[in-house]
């Protein structure tokens, strides 16, 4: 509690869950304190996160600073993710996968064409369509927390697509700190090992015996 911002007393509420389908995004409502868990219903699949506070647009979770606040390019429990004005938004509890990427811009409709993928949908156009359904207009697009993507850094900077590890049930799960409204794209990157898109869930509950 010490790090959300004017903590509130409020009722509890019921837990509630979306599903988001391959080449989608969709999105869900998160309230200060509530837990958002992320759930991988297929194999390989990744999740391009977003997230927006509700009332105030122009703040929005951030994966560059978060990169600069942790001094890490890798997430892992108990690491905050902050906003585009360096305050924590969220902080990741369980997770039973531990690849993710806090690198890589979303992919977009004619980069995947590119590559051999035509007919995908982009992450970047899926999340800009969910935002306009939800009139959610930030002063610019953020790129996104690649949940469950699978990359290696090397020493000399070059970025290594290493095959997905991610099986139906994988999940994680995050404490939110402030009301959210977070967009998730079940997307195809168009790296190797990671362009296989899956249906996602994602769902919020009060505590962890509701998950």
């Amino acid at each position: 509690m010490l790090l959300m911002i004017n903590p509130v007393e409020r009722k509890a509420q019921p837990r509630r869950s979306t599903t988001v389908a391959p080449g989608t995004a969709g999105a869900i409502d998160v309230l200060q304190g509530q837990l958002l868990k992320i759930t991988a219903l297929g194999s390989g699949a990744v999740a391009s996160l977003y997230g927006f506070v509700q009332g105030d647009p122009d703040v929005f979770l951030s994966v560059h600073h978060t990169r600069v606040f942790s001094n890490s390019y890798v997430l892992s429990a108990g690491m905050r993710l902050v906003t585009n004005r360096r305050r924590p938004l969220m902080v990741l509890g369980k997770d039973t996968v531990k690849t993710h990427d806090l690198l890589m811009p979303a992919s977009t409709t004619a980069y995947l064409e590119s590559v051999g993928h035509a007919g995908q949908k982009g992450c970047e156009e899926a999340v800009r369509s969910e935002m306009a359904r939800l009139q959610i207009a930030p002063p610019r697009m953020p790129d996104p927390v690649n949940l469950f993507m699978h990359l290696q850094l090397h020493q000399d900077g070059c970025l290594e697509p290493l095959p997905n590890k991610v099986k139906a049930g994988d999940h994680v799960t995050f404490r939110v700190l402030r009301d959210t409204t977070f967009i998730v794209a079940a997307c195809c990157t168009g790296l190797s090992g990671n362009d296989r898109p899956a249906l996602l869930e994602l769902s919020t509950a009060e505590d962890l015996s509701e998950l």
